[in-house]
């Protein structure tokens, strides 16, 4: 390892991940070399209107991409890999990831045509990888997905452990258990700083194996006369493979819809970390050729999602599925913050066409347990690595509150504790660790093919138009005189039904034309001021009218 040069820090910040759910990405820089811990996307939020989804601001890492040594990618979760098509278009740097991982990764970046220009490398529990001065080491834990690790990164200034997202399950459904011992190991020799998955630090407790979902899955695939349908996340293969088995103890067979499904469970299954038995897998369109009672679907669509495959047969609106009276439909999996109404209305949905729907609160724990560690897993995590400071980080700022005092309460001194937002850098020199500079930090939009073209101005005009609409005003004048020629003609959309308001609209056309004439009278003829002048007045009286802002356009052309 290069040796310490007093001059330099040791920077640590949050491009994504604090104070929301999603698009995680954590950087960690000592002089000129950067290593950046993941590279997710997030879902928008409702005022986000039409935008499909969310990435990190890569600013600076774009302004410092010659000191940008690589990406390690903690698991294989759309909110920690779902941004890599965007960021490697302009930092092609090499990036590191467990078997699995890159499986998807790949399948991502084959979508986006950076298949042939990126450089992937294949990393497992036991590798090092020197990053310029920063030396990586891996440790294996317990997430919904295979192949999760969590990184240790050696820099001159000292230990840094980031967790990856983490539960303690010790009957893991794959036999892959997490390292304690690495864990413990690393803590020994002395941690500077822990970051560390803070989604449950305000549930208390433990939460419970992976394992015990199989017995409950097998028991209602057992009960169920007719179809299973089966909504979970593509990502969480563990749960997948319960399915499998149970489905096997049933004698059923399994059809997979949905599109991210189809592509974990192949990606998986080729990699060899799904076992599928010959034959168990047929074609959604072979549904209807079994009896009721043989078939199991395993569909996207737990989150409510409004184009997912579950959304669309409880709309019936599936090419090849329909939900028929009696069959069992299970929503393995809890809402994410802020998708309570969605999934609300796909299971009201499903009830409708007489579907036996098992969901919520009332059945989370038999169908569903969480990925993450809750309260006494983290204290768990935080006694093994024993950091002097540690920054939450993966959750909205009531979490890491939450796990702040968790750190506090295992002997964390309070004041090595850092709460960050998205861009607060952490710096360390000589072992002490301080609040440093703001970098840029914030949302990119991607709505379509355009990534960043939709900011706040344009949000804010959809919600605008979506609320009280448009009116375009156009208006033609002569060059000679400034005369009106034809017009104002008013187009209203969203705004008013035209047909029942006349008499507003040719109020309107009034005072257009006077506000026009009074500006021709006085001289006045540059474009933009006409415009602002109509806009003003019109918008008054529209608003007293009313009581609505509509968008208004006014055109005026000069003949």
């Amino acid at each position: 390892m290069s040796k310490k040069n007093n001059q330099d820090k040791l920077l640590i910040f949050a491009l994504g991940g604090v104070g929301e759910i999603g698009k995680n990405m954590y950087v960690i820089q000592y002089g000129n070399d950067i290593v950046i811990v993941d590279a997710g996307l997030k879902f928008p939020e409702e005022d986000m209107l039409g935008i499909d989804i969310v990435i990190p601001d890569i600013t600076y890492l774009t302004e410092n991409r010659d000191k940008v040594r690589g990406i390690l990618i903690t698991h294989g979760h759309e909110d920690h890999i779902g941004g890599l098509p965007y960021v490697l278009k302009h930092l092609n740097v090499p990036v590191y990831g467990t078997k699995l991982t890159l499986g998807l990764i790949e399948g991502k970046l084959k979508e986006a045509g950076l298949l042939g220009e990126s450089k992937r490398i294949l990393i497992n529990a036991d590798s090092e990888v020197q990053l310029g001065s920063i030396r990586a080491s891996f440790f294996r834990t317990n997430h919904s997905i295979p192949d999760s690790v969590g990184v240790c990164l050696d820099t001159p200034e000292g230990i840094v452990v980031h967790t990856g997202d983490f539960k303690f399950d010790h009957t893991p459904v794959n036999n892959q258990y997490a390292d304690l011992q690495r864990m413990a190991d690393i803590g020994r020799r002395g941690v500077l700083a822990l970051l560390s998955d803070s989604t449950n630090a305000e549930r208390p407790g433990f939460t419970p194996s992976e394992s015990k979902i199989g017995t409950e899955l097998e028991d209602i695939f057992r009960k169920a006369t007719q179809r299973v349908v089966v909504a979970t996340f593509a990502s969480n293969v563990h749960r997948i493979q319960q399915v499998i088995n149970a489905a096997m103890a049933t004698r059923r067979k399994i059809a997979v819809v949905g599109r991210s499904m189809v592509n974990v469970v192949t990606v998986a299954s080729e990699l060899g970390y799904l076992n599928i038995p010959e034959g168990m897998l047929i074609e959604p369109e072979e549904i209807n050729k079994l009896a009721a009672d043989r078939v199991v679907v395993l569909s996207t669509g737990s989150q409510g999602e409004p184009m997912s495959a579950l959304t669309r047969m409880a709309r019936s609106t599936h090419r090849k599925v329909d939900i028929l009276p009696g069959d069992t439909v299970i929503i393995a999996a809890t809402p994410i913050p802020g998708n309570e109404r969605l999934v609300g209305r796909t299971v009201d949905e499903l009830f409708r066409l007489g579907a036996n729907v098992i969901y919520g609160p009332g059945s989370v724990s038999g169908v569903h347990v969480s990925g993450h560690g809750s309260q006494e897993e983290l204290k768990l995590m935080l006694n093994l690595i024993r950091p002097k400071y540690f920054i939450p980080i993966h959750g909205e700022y009531r979490m890491l509150r939450h796990h702040a005092l968790l750190g506090e309460a295992v002997g964390v001194e309070k004041e090595n504790i850092f709460l960050i937002d998205n861009g607060d850098t952490v710096e360390f020199q000589n072992g002490v660790g301080r609040k440093g500079n703001k970098v840029p930090a914030g949302n990119v939009l991607i709505d379509g093919l355009g990534v960043g073209d939709v900011g706040n101005i344009v949000l804010r005009d959809r919600k605008l138009l979506s609320q009280d609409g448009i009116l375009v005003v156009v208006v033609t004048l002569s060059k000679q005189d400034g005369a009106i020629l034809s017009g104002p003609d008013i187009i209203s959309r969203g705004f008013v039904y035209v047909r029942e308001s006349e008499g507003l609209l040719e109020e309107a056309n009034r005072i257009v034309s006077s506000t026009l004439q009074k500006l021709m009278n006085d001289k006045v003829n540059e474009w933009a001021s006409l415009k602002t002048n109509v806009k003003d007045a019109l918008g008054r009286f529209l608003y007293e009218q009313t009581r609505r802002r509509p968008m208004i356009l006014p055109i005026i052309m000069e003949v």
